[in-house]
């Protein structure tokens, strides 16, 4: 814990010291973190493969791929976002300049999960770093070999008392949020989020959580179903299903549900053939302990397709299941693997009360043709981020804000959003000595008359 202790200390020193105030020094490391990723990119493919079975596909597309993507961007904007913001001044200031500092908070704590556990350590790190922040990034214990080469890659890039990666159980992380940190960035579950709140509380540490919760594919009636079918596959089982903002569950309007599910079923064994298991590509379940609490949701409805598993090499097939409601324990808490519950609605409006069962979910899609049916659902149901007609692109958007509402988290990041929420904006107003308005102070006599003026 003392070795904690000056850890943080050491990088409070670092940055009180101003050395990340400069842009020079922000691009600097930012390119330094490309070169980095380029250079361990083939250790990067056999980490991930190691701990999770992840395809080369896999890897490029959710975590190597994104974060190149990711800081090539913030490089490109880094200047313009790190400027003063000019803004309006009333002309109750007469004389007076109003400005929007950016300053960093300080040393932050990052906490990453094991789901994607390159992509979602570095990609806060960059928003740190854009923003002038020292880092304390603590991995997750459940992919040893990505943990490891991400200590290692850190070490050799970066300064201690700047960016270091500190591994260990939950018993660590409870250490680390006992200390004084600046800004603390959590991804994780619900359970895990609340204890870093209130850990948070006790400091008043500000931070940001990013959650996950239900999140539902809602599928109507005029939906073009092939497309539905090829997009909720893709987004429901890339993975293994293992990610915050895949589709949890199936809410299909009843006219079409057979003609979806049968479409499903053909688009599943396009992408991953008619036994993944065998084909040596296909992402495992983290550990025994998920793989059990997995397969055992298989007695909860009727398996439409899938159920096939292998404990052993903790593989499980994409596996649909249905005759399921709100009572049952599949519906009682995210799933986060390759199992797809289906509901059913007659009419659009009955998908809210569905979703109240499990409200402010990460995401939602809804796929229809009809866009006041379109509008209804943005508009009426509260989430945190989705895609109509599709399922989890909104992601790889770095405009779009990613974050959730309520019990999926609080606060947002990618592109500039990432930035923005390891920012602090302190707000100046640059009075002129030039002249001083009397009519501000009590004891003038034209005072009053002109304030009420000025304030209408």
């Amino acid at each position: 814990m003392s070795n904690f202790h000056d850890l943080v200390q050491n990088q409070k020193e670092m940055f009180h010291a101003g050395k990340t105030m400069t842009y020079t020094y922000r691009i600097h490391q930012l390119q330094k973190l490309q070169e980095m990723l380029n250079r361990y990119e083939p250790r990067i493919y056999e980490s991930l493969h190691k701990d999770l079975n992840k395809s080369t596909y896999e890897v490029l597309t959710t975590e190597f791929g994104f974060l190149q993507q990711e800081i090539n961007y913030t490089i490109k904007h880094l200047r313009e976002w790190m400027q003063p913001k000019k803004v309006k001044t009333p002309n109750s200031h007469k004389g007076a300049k109003s400005l929007i500092y950016k300053q960093p908070y300080g040393v932050t704590l990052i906490i990453s999960p094991w789901n994607y556990p390159l992509n979602l350590a570095l990609s806060p790190l960059i928003g740190a770093i854009a923003a002038g922040n020292t880092a304390i990034i603590k991995p997750s214990e459940l992919t040893p070999y990505t943990s490891d080469l991400l200590e290692e890659m850190i070490k050799e890039t970066f300064e201690e008392k700047y960016i270091t990666v500190i591994q260990g159980d939950r018993e660590v992380s409870q250490q680390l949020l006992d200390l004084p940190f600046d800004y603390i960035f959590f991804t994780g579950s619900v359970p895990v989020g609340k204890i870093v709140m209130e850990k948070a509380s006790q400091q008043l540490i500000p931070l940001t959580l990013e959650l996950g919760g239900k999140s539902p594919c809602i599928v109507d009636r005029d939906a073009k179903i092939e497309y539905a079918a090829r997009r909720i596959v893709w987004g429901k089982f890339v993975n293994a299903g293992q990610t915050c903002v895949a589709p949890d569950y199936l809410l299909v309007q009843e006219s079409i549900k057979q003609k979806l599910l049968d479409q499903i079923k053909i688009e599943i064994e396009k992408m991953y053939t008619s036994n993944p298991m065998e084909s040596g590509e296909y992402t495992k379940i983290i550990n025994k302990n998920h793989f059990d609490r997995l397969v055992n949701y298989f007695d909860e409805g009727e398996i439409h397709y899938g159920g096939e598993s292998d404990r052993t090499n903790q593989l499980i097939n994409p596996t649909i299941i249905d005759q399921v409601n709100w009572g049952s324990k599949i519906m009682q808490e995210e799933i986060f693997g390759p199992l797809l519950p289906v509901l059913t609605f007659d009419k659009l409006e009955e998908v809210h009360d569905h979703i109240e069962h499990s409200r402010n979910p990460l995401a939602l899609y809804y796929f229809s043709e009809n866009e006041k049916n379109q509008e209804w659902v943005i508009r009426n149901l509260s989430f945190g981020g989705g895609c109509i007609n599709d399922t989890m692109m909104h992601l790889g958007n770095n405009q779009l804000p990613f974050g959730g509402i309520g019990t999926s988290g609080i606060g947002k990041y990618h592109g500039k959003y990432s930035f923005d929420t390891f920012t602090h904006e302190k707000s100046v107003l640059k009075q002129t000595t030039a002249f001083d308005l009397a009519f501000r102070y009590p004891n003038s006599k034209m005072g009053r008359k002109i304030l009420k003026k000025l304030f209408k």
